[in-house]
């Protein structure tokens, strides 16, 4: 019979799962994995930090709606993507990292890069073991996996000890686990269902909030008829931006703020009551609220819900849409009332968004970015205030088609996202909106980019400062007190991913950005298109909440 080790195991189990590509930074503990991977024809993309290892099997799960994998070596390996670990925590994106750890036989010796993970990962992780035999490796790849991907998606954490990885075992000693996790869907309750929909039928002024469950979920076309069916204005957030096309008359985005404020029924799918609305606390005081998602620990979170729903986002839906037939009302009043919003806000954009100031005003560098983004496009923003400008402007029509960090705000995602969508879509054109600060973060990954061909464009909105802190730096203690907060002048991104054998293009005027962009795609090559901008643009404003 034949003996395998531990990371023969490993890839075997991994490969069960559809994981055709890891993320990694390689390391002596978990070297094993590597060579098992040549053989079960998997995919290898080492980078150049930890963090974007963790961030690109993130970026993996996003793009197949699958459970991506990340392999980092012991000790710091692990506290080095433990910030990417905390980011799939609070997106709820499955993933698994798999974690290298000194032999146990050394255990409490003062062994290279010993530590237990374990401990320090639990709290951000829905699984975090470690594995004591050989032959369990596949079993123990099985929990993490169903632990990942059921009910409240979320990221596992799995420690192997070098001499549990790399030791060999007969092969038929070993079970592999292929039922372990349920395949369905969870519907709800038909009475709170019922009560539900009863509601919604009898709205005057219904709201529609639908965040990243509805892309999990695959529930787009679900969302569509079920909006349809209600005639109520669709709000989108996190991984559901995308779900409805925004040449769709029910899609609405520049005014969610008073439409929550004068709603009398409220539907949030997905979407949990964080700082994104709020809270909850400028939602109309009179309004019934709804509330669905497959966390029930989501439900009521800072506010009451009249109607806690514990459901997948299609489910709901399919069920929702099925109870509202032939009741379709009448509320071209209320969304002729916020269509009126939209196109006010959109109109005061519009001055900035083709302004020919110098410096360049960001509301410009996004406009000129959108012309560039058709439907095999994905743009993937990392960094503050430009990413939250780009959100306002980009021709987000698909599912799948918008990555930013998610609520955690990390900033650095975008390198590892780029990657893991490009392994998955070859021939999709990848547009990185980055701000200057993020990249500085993770932008020595263009350097992978470069050995593995990856032909991302970057386009850098380069204002020379942390923006988003100075604003309220500014605002708090006067322009003379700006600390800690301001970078390098004119710093010259572009040439950086030109020294590691990218394209790179320096702008300075409005006229420069779009044949500056045109080059960097032509060249076929991973490019960085050095924009500096406005540092205190006119018509808006910058920041974020931290209190």
């Amino acid at each position: 019979m034949a003996l395998v080790d531990g990371g023969d195991l490993v890839a075997r189990a991994i490969k069960q799962e559809g994981v055709d590509t890891i993320f990694t930074l390689c390391g002596g503990h978990v070297q094993a994995i590597y060579d098992s991977c040549i053989d079960e024809k998997i995919r290898v993309i080492d980078v150049r930090h930890e963090q974007v290892a963790g961030h690109a099997a993130e970026g993996w799960s996003r793009a197949t709606r699958k459970c991506g994998v990340g392999v980092v070596t012991a000790g710091p390996g692990v506290t080095d993507c433990t910030t990417a670990i905390a980011n799939a925590w609070h997106n709820k994106s499955p993933m698994l990292i798999i974690g290298g750890r000194s032999p146990l036989a050394r255990f409490e010796m003062g062994a290279l890069q010993d530590m237990d993970a374990t401990e320090l990962l639990r709290p951000i992780t829905k699984f975090a073991k470690c594995v004591h035999q050989t032959e369990r490796i596949p079993e123990y790849i099985a929990m993490a996996f169903r632990a990942a991907m059921t009910g409240r998606r979320g990221p596992a954490f799995l420690e192997i000890p070098a001499d549990v990885l790399f030791r060999k075992v007969e092969e038929s000693t070993v079970t592999f686990p292929e039922s372990y996790r349920p395949p369905g869907r969870v519907y709800p309750d038909t009475n709170v269902l019922a009560q539900a929909t009863e509601t919604l039928r009898n709205a005057e002024r219904p709201l529609i909030m639908a965040g990243s469950a509805i892309y999990w979920s695959e529930a787009h076309e679900q969302l569509r008829e079920f909006a349809d069916a209600l005639q109520a204005p669709v709000y989108l957030n996190g991984m559901g931006r995308g779900s409805m096309p925004q040449d769709d008359p029910l899609f609405y985005s520049r005014s969610r703020r008073n439409a929550l404020g004068l709603a009398d029924a409220i539907i949030l799918i997905g979407t949990p009551m964080d700082f994104r609305l709020s809270y909850g606390k400028r939602f109309n005081p009179e309004a019934k609220l709804i509330q669905v998602d497959t966390d029930p620990a989501e439900l009521g979170r800072n506010h009451d819900i009249d109607f806690p729903i514990e459901a997948d986002a299609r489910a709901f839906l399919e069920a929702a849409t099925a109870d509202l037939a032939g009741s379709k009302p009448d509320h071209s009043g209320w969304l002729a009332e916020l269509r009126e919003q939209e196109d006010k806000s959109r109109a005061q954009m519009e001055e900035w968004m083709t302004s020919d100031r110098d410096p360049i005003h960001p509301f410009r560098l996004c406009a000129d970015i959108a012309s560039f983004v058709d439907e095999d496009t994905i743009v993937v923003g990392d960094g503050g205030d430009i990413v939250s400008h780009a959100s306002k402007i980009m021709p987000v029509n698909l599912p799948g088609q918008w990555y930013d960090p998610g609520p955690f705000g990390t900033l650095g995602v975008g390198t590892g996202f780029c990657m893991a969508i490009n392994s998955v879509y070859p021939d999709k054109r990848i547009i990185m909106v980055n701000g200057d600060g993020a990249f500085g973060l993770n932008g020595f990954d263009f350097d992978t980019f470069v050995r593995f061909n990856i032909p991302v464009v970057s386009v850098v909105g380069n204002d020379r400062q942390w923006g988003q802190i100075t604003v309220g730096q500014r605002a708090m203690y006067g322009k003379d007190r700006v600390v800690a907060s301001m970078l390098g002048d004119n710093c010259r991104y572009d040439k950086i991913v030109e020294g590691m054998g990218g394209h790179g293009e320096f702008v300075t005027k409005p006229e420069e950005i779009r044949p500056a962009i045109q080059r960097a795609l032509d060249s076929g090559k991973p490019a960085c298109v050095n924009v500096i901008m406005d540092q205190e643009p006119p018509g808006i404003m910058g920041g974020y909440e931290f209190m």
